[in-house]
């Protein structure tokens, strides 16, 4: 005898009015990454940081996000979603106001570091909710998309608001957007958002804790630092420890009675997958973002908001391209088909931007624009996968989980092929460049700015060639890893949709065998 599931119930308006509010503290969140690009010349004016001090200013904030996004999502878990979104945004509304009339460098770095608190509290706890509000498949698709869309707009809107806001106001209005969407979500959310947790968590494993800090925060450190720096022993042995505790951390999750990440989920049909998907769908999309900056400002000679300006062009299909990828799947396409599509598209967004010379705008945006969507269409399909396969009570794990992949390939990203691009500028540059030309193409631009004549000429146009063939060569190595990636999803997300469908075949017994 066979025992007839219960359709998941749909959600109406008030869901989905929900989900609007639980935006608003994610489009702040996200843009608060990139919030301070260019409120950081006037904040050096106004408290005068040390130059240590304005890498804290401008860093912590990320930092601390994603060494805490773990222990968030757990927690959530276990006092429930809601509760910790509502704290969360709390502290996050308190930390921007602190922020926003800081009168030191140190008081500025603190309340970063609690917007950075804040914002992984929210950033877990609204993907768990929409798990948890939306339990019909197609709705929760179309839900993640948005979740998606949204997510990845607000980094390229913090950069543009951030120089509107500095241009009309003072530095400290950049923090206190954040306050009306908070005061907004703490009155609402209570009235519209379901509380959820899990029934049975378990006793919190407090050691777990620094254990999870102490795996993620030296590797981001040390891939970003080589990103920007290039090779040092102190950067890679920061790699080297983080990853010497994240195999403690691994250890602990499988040894604790009830541990910060459970292993189970890993066990799940599709969960691993997503997550290393996810990952490298973050790869993709963050290494082209580190070459697109320096082009549209020192390439094309676009002033800092100009560029921002410009870069908001490619954001505008980003949210189109996650919803059709929804519709795809409710249609019947399978999945792996839409993931693998996804990455294909990117990897051509790869190849549009592995031609782009050294005044090619347009090309350079619509490549971004072909990148950003198959990058968009994959991270909505893998999260929503994840999710769905994650239990409901875990939810709120299995989204930090995510997030942390994001930073983790966001991070990688930037130092593996920022490498690639540097080693090429280096080789490219003329021999006889000054030494400062040969490290990066802001120096080269410094150098020629102070020499005259022809010369000056020359050097800031063979820097502009070499970063151009320097960014050409990192986006074919990036188009080849997002084939390998898109063939990897086709595979690996058949064979899961294959398991997942025998695990749902019922063998019907006939009466009296």
């Amino acid at each position: 005898m066979t025992t007839k599931a219960h359709p998941p119930t749909l959600a109406g308006r008030r869901e989905w009015t929900a989900l609007g509010v639980l935006m608003l503290p994610l489009l702040l969140v996200s843009m608060d990454v990139s919030v301070l690009y260019f409120a950081v010349p006037a904040i050096s004016a106004d408290l005068e940081p040390s130059a240590t001090q304005q890498l804290w200013i401008f860093d912590i904030y990320g930092f601390v996000l994603a060494g805490l996004l773990m222990t968030m999502g757990s927690l959530g878990d276990r006092i429930g979603r809601r509760r910790l979104l509502l704290i969360g945004a709390a502290a996050f509304g308190a930390a921007s106001l602190v922020a926003a009339y800081a009168n030191s460098a140190e008081t500025l770095i603190a309340a970063r570091a609690v917007l950075g608190i804040g914002g992984a509290t929210l950033m877990p706890s609204t993907m768990a909710l929409v798990r948890t509000m939306f339990t019909d498949p197609a709705q929760r698709t179309k839900a993640i998309g948005v979740w998606s869309g949204v997510m990845t707009a607000g980094i390229a809107l913090g950069s543009v608001m951030s120089g509107v806001l500095v241009e009309h106001f003072w530095w400290g209005s950049v923090f206190l957007v954040n306050l009306p969407a908070m005061v907004l979500l703490l009155v609402l959310g209570p009235v519209l958002l379901p509380e959820s947790r899990n029934p049975r968590p378990g006793r919190f494993d407090r050691l777990s804790v620094p254990l999870s800090m102490a795996a993620v925060l030296p590797v981001i450190y040390g891939l970003k630092e080589l990103a920007s720096e290039g090779w040092n022993v102190r950067y890679v042995m920061s790699v080297t420890v983080g990853l010497l505790f994240a195999a403690l951390f691994v250890q602990r999750q499988r040894t604790a009675v009830s541990p910060l990440v459970s292993p189970e989920l890993f066990r799940r049909r599709g969960f691993t997958p997503a997550v290393v998907l996810n990952l490298a769908a973050a790869f993709g999309m963050m290494g082209s973002a580190y070459f697109t900056t320096q082009y549209l400002q020192s390439v094309l000679d676009k002033s800092p908001l100009e560029a921002a300006l410009w870069s908001l062009l490619p954001s505008v299909p980003i949210g189109l391209a996650a919803l059709v990828g929804a519709q795809l799947v409710q249609r019947g396409v399978p999945r792996a088909h839409v993931v693998g599509a996804g990455f294909a598209v990117a990897a051509c967004g790869y190849v549009m931007l592995a031609l782009a010379g050294t005044d090619s705008l347009w090309q350079l945006l619509a490549a971004c624009g072909v990148l950003a969507c198959g990058i968009v269409a994959v991270m909505s399909q893998v999260a929503d996968l994840a999710l769905s396969a994650a239990p409901v009570e875990k939810a709120g794990a299995a989204s930090s989980l995510l997030e942390t992949g994001t930073e983790f390939g966001g991070a990688l990203s930037m130092a593996f092929l920022g490498s690639i691009g540097t080693a090429v500028y280096r080789h490219e540059i003329p021999a006889s460049a000054p030494t400062a030309a040969h490290e990066t193409l802001g120096g080269a631009l410094a150098v020629a700015d102070r020499t005259p004549g022809r010369a000056g000429d020359a050097l800031a146009t063979a820097a502009r060639e070499a970063f151009t063939s320097g960014m050409n060569a990192a986006a074919i190595t990036g188009a080849v890893l997002l084939a390998g990636a898109a063939v990897a999803a086709a595979v690996t997300l058949r064979q899961a949709q294959i398991q997942e469908n025998a695990g749902r075949a019922e063998v019907v017994s006939p009466s009296g065998a």
